[in-house]
């Protein structure tokens, strides 16, 4: 009888362990790249694409670490935290956001397009810079053990988020239906937290990567004005011709004001 009770408890256990294990989705979450999302899919006759590389001229300011010790949570989950206003690798500008701003159609994205993924995780936004076509919306998740806060700060008209959300709470998805570049996001939790959201006009539209690079592929032939945004420097415009089936090369550069 003492063994049958014994048993009886481990697997009860082992229950109610299973039972609190964190959804894998909010464990593991994907940020969905725009290259591959549902938005890009249509097939245009004779598109071309623009691809490039956005570089950094002169000595970027260093990154600094974050201080991090008002949550004892943040310190045993998230190791080092720097800044990320200017990344710069090899002289190559991560976090550039790009976008078509003229000669494209100005459209809503389609319904089936997924949300993007802002995560909240090791006490940061991951990713930094996001973006996504007006119409679509944004999944925020909080892969943290501690309490977070999700507050974005709109001057174009899009709906204020201002919401919490609990250790590994669920995801709060919202929709942004205007386009604006920018987009603070924030903790008021944790204050050194902030995140940029793009809402672009149309589908066509990149973030550039660790390496500067990005890619915005599906456009049809014409004459575009192709407009990079970083949080810090501004913008950049430049006027771009993509021919039928073609890669079109274009590159742009930033440096301190």
């Amino acid at each position: 009888m003492k063994i049958l009770r014994t048993t009886c408890v481990i697997a009860l256990a082992t229950l109610t362990l299973a039972g609190c294990k964190t959804d894998p989705a909010v464990r593991n979450p994907v940020v969905f790249d725009k290259a591959t999302s549902p938005s890009h899919s249509a097939v245009v006759e004779n598109a071309g694409a623009i691809v490039g590389v956005v570089n950094f001229k002169g000595q970027p300011p260093a990154r600094v670490p974050i201080d991090m010790s008002m949550d004892p949570a943040c310190l045993i989950t998230a190791g080092e935290n720097l800044s990320e206003q200017y990344v710069v690798n090899a002289g190559k500008l991560a976090n550039v956001f790009i976008y078509v701003k003229t000669g494209a159609p100005s459209v809503s994205a389609p319904t089936d397009v997924r949300p993007v993924v802002l995560d909240q995780k090791g006490c940061r936004y991951v990713p930094h810079v996001i973006a996504l076509q007006q119409g679509g919306s944004v999944e925020f998740r909080n892969s943290d053990p501690t309490m977070h806060n999700i507050h974005t700060i709109s001057i174009a008209g899009n709906p204020q988020v201002d919401v919490s959300q609990g250790p590994a709470g669920a995801p709060q998805t919202r929709q942004f239906t205007t386009s604006e570049m920018m987009m603070p996001v924030r903790c008021n939790n944790h204050p050194w937290m902030e995140a940029l959201l793009n809402v672009a006009p149309n589908q066509f539209f990149a973030v550039t990567r660790d390496d500067g690079t990005f890619s915005i592929p599906g456009l049809p032939p014409g004459t575009y004005t192709l407009a990079a945004v970083h949080e810090k420097l501004g913008e950049r415009d430049i006027q771009v011709t993509v021919t039928a089936n073609s890669k079109v090369r274009t590159d742009f550069t930033f440096a301190m004001k």
